[in-house]
């Protein structure tokens, strides 16, 4: 079976990682396919197969959604301006001291934790290529680090509601507040990351996989000047403010994210105003999301409701837990987690609340059997062409089914134990 790469600069992938800061660029193929689903939601809307009252309130209920995700990712692309993930992936390499099973867990923690507290998208977007860049320096293998973050940017976004836009989805549904939804969500979390633990080391990072030994430490990443300094200690400190509202604003969440967008983009207004581009917003995710919550409600009420209403069932105790789950999973794999979410979520009863967490875990975790299964799957990959990275499909498939059916089974009696 063919094997995921073209390291060309000429092909699709190198040309939609460059569009972003090209003044002139093209729409790529994926793009087109955004758009697209935004004209037919909206098609949707003006022709009345999706009442115009139902769509605003659609609307309306995503546009805090919008507000964070959009802030968050402006957030993290300055840190990543600044440098500060790469001096924390330095840095992690250099306390590794050459040892594989050190590097492993350090990965392992960085990964997991920007995708908890930034958003899964963060670390598909921005610590993918981080991790990538870092492999030449230190001689390491770069299948092990691509699929690292490729894997943990889905199954470890389970802990809060930051971590993955279903989370806010189903917080918000649920009436959980931040700490609250730790409170449910933290066995699951454990279990999902022990569990993609495990097959990360026995599929790609133990010694018969990655084929040395040791690998060599990096020269830590410094600030050259007092700019780089202050931009790198004023986004940190962004972040972190960030990072330490999340337990204490409440459905407030895209208000702080904004604020701590703000502070870095003034520090780069001072220091460094060449960086601030409108390229920064990240459009083509607001637009997929916007044409999905118009979409998606239109299927529902054409059929979708009722195949998905068969499939996951009303069940409130763990039967109906494990059917939401697989369910979601499935039509993850099969589409796109965030569509089998909101398909899944419009016929759980409210009532339900184990079962819409069970879905979540399902369209979280499951949908990395195929490339298309979530976006920060299809990011991940298109980095890895764009750094010649070799990823072999029939590897990454049966790999990812069975992380996919452990972690999602363990997640969803983890949530049942605790519950």
């Amino acid at each position: 079976m063919p094997e995921l790469v073209d390291s060309s600069p000429r092909n699709p992938a190198a040309r939609a990682t460059t569009q972003a800061t090209s003044p002139g660029f093209r729409l790529s193929i994926p793009d087109v396919v955004r758009l697209g689903l935004l004209a037919a939601g909206l098609l949707c809307v003006l022709t009345g197969l999706l009442p115009r009252d139902e769509a605003a309130a659609n609307m309306r209920r995503i546009g805090p959604l919008l507000l964070f995700l959009g802030s968050v990712i402006v957030l993290a692309e300055l840190t990543r301006k600044a440098k500060v993930f790469d001096a924390i992936a330095h840095r992690f390499a250099i306390l590794g001291r050459g040892r594989y099973p050190a590097l492993f867990g350090l990965c392992v923690l960085f990964a997991s934790a920007t995708t908890i507290l930034l958003n899964l998208d963060t670390t598909a977007v921005l610590i993918t290529p981080v991790m990538l860049a870092l492999a030449a320096p230190a001689r390491i293998p770069p299948l092990p680090l691509a699929m690292t973050t490729l894997w943990l940017a889905n199954t470890a976004s389970l802990l809060l509601p930051v971590s993955n836009l279903t989370n806010l989805l189903a917080a918000d549904r649920v009436a959980l507040t931040a700490t609250e939804f730790a409170a449910r969500m933290w066995a699951p979390q454990l279990v999902s990351i022990a569990a993609t633990m495990a097959c990360l080391w026995l599929w790609y990072w133990r010694r018969e996989r990655r084929k040395t030994d040791r690998y060599v430490p990096p020269e830590p990443i410094r600030p050259a000047n007092s700019r780089e300094r202050a931009l790198s200690s004023t986004t940190a400190g962004a972040c972190l403010l960030f990072i330490l509202a999340i337990p204490l604003v409440g459905d407030r969440i895209g208000i702080a994210a904004t604020l701590a967008a703000a502070i870095a983009v003034t520090a780069f207004a001072v220091f460094d105003r060449s960086a601030l581009r409108l390229s920064l917003v990240p459009w083509r995710l607001l637009v997929f999301v916007v044409g999905l919550f118009l979409v998606v409600p239109t299927l529902s009420r054409f059929g979708l409701a009722d195949s998905m209403h068969a499939l996951i069932g009303t069940d409130s105790g763990a039967s109906g837990a494990f059917r939401a789950a697989a369910a979601g999973a499935t039509l993850g794999n099969l589409a796109n987690n965030l569509p089998a979410y909101t398909a899944g979520e419009a016929v759980i009863p409210t009532q339900n609340g184990d079962q819409l967490l069970a879905l979540l875990i399902g369209t979280n975790i499951g949908p990395i059997v195929t490339p298309w299964g979530s976006l920060a799957t299809l990011l991940c990959l298109e980095f890895c062409r764009t750094h010649g990275v070799r990823v072999p499909m029939r590897r990454f498939v049966v790999t990812g089914l069975v992380l996919a059916i452990v972690a999602t089974a363990g997640a969803v009696a983890g949530l049942l134990v605790t519950g």
